[in-house]
């Protein structure tokens, strides 16, 4: 990590000072040209992998998630989370969450959403829209739900805020798991990210890094992701069966009292 951390520093600080380096200075009067912070080919590179999960129609991939929680006096303690979805585009999704804290299902089949949580035997069913990124939005908007890896979703679409992305750049490559990645690094208001994707025609994200600087600790997420593009699942898992001990719920919208 340390040596992922000199990387990126040392690309900046080269960044930085190769204009100036063997210059002579401007002239009376006028000013040196403004370096734009965003690299080009670093944006061409996401839209790319954006592009490229468009077109993947049914897959099936896994997140191991680690985040940092800062604790009054500075201390950093780290929890852990993992996921997993099943995609058949364009209406049909399930998720599994779990934790040592907890464990939560969603089931979509193109008309209702399923929350469901096995610990308690609980589940709801709302109706939603008819496809997925339509229903990731609403189930964040109306209810507070979010949908994990919604941004595999967003990617490609007019929905990825490439507008907002202050800072771009490329900072080599890397090896995730077997993968040769290309590794880029981002920031957007308060939050620094790097992805690495894997090289070639058809670029995956199989690592995602979010530093929040709003926070002076600097609190991190490490997503690692893994790839199956070729799954045997069945339609029917598409299809929630509430177990025997099950019993439903309502779900409250955020603006009810």
């Amino acid at each position: 990590m340390m040596a992922r951390k000199k990387l990126v520093l040392g690309l900046l600080a080269l960044t930085l000072a190769a204009p100036g380096f063997g210059a002579e200075p401007a002239p009376a009067g006028t000013s040196r040209p403004v370096v734009n912070p965003v690299d080009p080919a670093s944006i061409a590179a996401l839209k790319k992998m954006g592009a490229n999960l468009q077109t993947l129609r049914r897959f099936e991939v896994r997140t191991d998630l680690s985040s940092e929680t800062v604790l009054e006096d500075g201390q950093k303690l780290q929890q852990s989370a993992s996921a997993e979805i099943q995609v058949q585009r364009p209406n049909k999704l399930r998720a599994l969450m779990w934790s040592a804290r907890a464990e939560r299902e969603l089931v979509y089949d193109g008309r209702t959403a399923t929350l469901y949580t096995p610990a308690l035997k609980y589940y709801a069913i709302t109706d939603v829209a008819d496809n997925i990124g339509a229903m990731i939005d609403q189930l964040e908007a109306k209810y507070g739900v979010q949908v994990p890896l919604s941004d595999l979703f967003a990617w490609g679409t007019d929905a990825a805020p490439l507008d907002q992305i202050q800072s771009a750049m490329n900072a080599g490559q890397d090896i995730i798991g077997k993968d040769l990645c290309d590794h880029y690094a981002f920031r957007q208001g308060q939050i620094d990210w790097q992805i690495w994707m894997t090289v070639g025609d058809a670029p995956l994200p199989r690592k995602l890094v979010i530093t929040n600087r709003a926070d002076e600790a600097r609190p991190q997420s490490v997503s690692h992701l893994v790839w199956n593009l070729k799954p045997t699942f069945k339609d029917a898992i598409f299809k929630f069966t509430p177990p025997k001990d099950a019993h439903p719920i309502g779900i409250r919208p955020l603006n009810s009292k």
